[in-house]
């Protein structure tokens, strides 16, 4: 029973601004502004105030906040009434909250992890559609067609 006590969560406060990498092994909530890179084994939630330009890499990410960067989920991404999300996601299994702005493109389901692009920002990736406000476009209205 106490092999779960690592279950440490970093917290960023909400007055805190942090730029650099952030690597944890288990959980971390930000709750203020974070720029750079985010790493985890675990689960990383994106508070409802808080800001971040950040490629965020995870098991599972919550976004209640704003984050502008690259989102891949080994497990589960959620964006929740409150999330404002402008990037790329991959994921096995995504959830989006009525209410949740997304601009990107998305690749979702069992096969997402296995064709993610390799870490380039051009395009790709575009299986699923684009859930939420703003969403992906189809391929005839990126081309002007209708």
């Amino acid at each position: 029973m106490a092999e779960h006590q690592s279950t440490t969560e970093t917290v960023i406060g909400a007055d805190t601004v942090i730029k650099g990498d952030m690597t944890v092994e288990s959980r971390a909530r930000i709750l203020g502004r974070f720029e750079g890179t985010i790493r985890a084994k675990g689960e990383i939630q994106v508070a409802d105030k808080a800001q971040c330009s950040a490629s965020v890499e995870a098991g599972v990410v919550h976004v209640d906040g704003s984050l502008e960067g690259n989102i891949t989920a080994a497990e589960k991404a959620a964006l929740n009434a409150t999330a404002r999300v402008k990037g790329d996601l991959v994921a096995p299994k995504l959830i989006v909250t009525e209410g949740a702005a997304f601009q990107g493109h998305v690749s979702v389901g069992p096969d997402a992890m296995k064709n993610r692009p390799g870490g380039g920002a051009s395009g790709g990736g575009g299986q699923g559609g684009g859930g939420g406000q703003g969403g992906g476009q189809t391929e005839q209205q990126r081309s002007g067609k209708k």
